[in-house]
């Protein structure tokens, strides 16, 4: 199984930010990073899953690490009910970041994928080497 470890980070939020996805392959190691000038700490947290998803012509079994409850919970339990209401929360407002729900939602429709939950910036040194990139990746003005 294909292991990625995400990330994303905001100076400001909105603000300018970056994101990173790891990617460990049968003991292969890529690093995929990027920035935008101005974002969201939670849109950078999608498009670090979306990238490392994306990364992948042909169909894959991943398991994604990420240390954002938005992202993990998004995907494991709200994304369900979004679509199922026209991309409506149940207050009946527009989904936040849904260009990047959608494209996720397609993604994890092709490939296998499972979430873990990870505390962020503790013990786990995957989480905290994306965090670290990811920091790294945020353009500067």
């Amino acid at each position: 199984m294909i292991e990625i470890y995400t990330d994303g980070a905001c100076i400001g939020n909105p603000g300018p930010g970056g994101w990173s996805a790891i990617i460990f392959e049968q003991k292969q190691k890529k690093e995929l990073c990027g920035g935008e000038k101005y974002t969201t700490n939670n849109r950078m947290e999608l498009v670090a899953a979306i990238q490392g998803l994306k990364h992948f012509s042909k169909k894959k079994k991943i398991k994604i690490y990420t240390d954002s409850k938005y992202l993990k919970d998004g995907i494991s339990t709200w994304i369900k009910k979004w679509e199922k209401n026209n991309w409506r929360t149940s207050n009946k407002k527009k989904v936040k970041n849904i260009d990047l729900w959608i494209d996720l939602n397609n993604l994890i429709k092709f490939h296998e994928v499972k979430w873990k939950w990870v505390k962020g910036h503790s013990t786990n040194e995957l989480n905290n080497l994306a965090d670290k990139i990811a920091k790294k990746a945020v353009p500067t003005i």
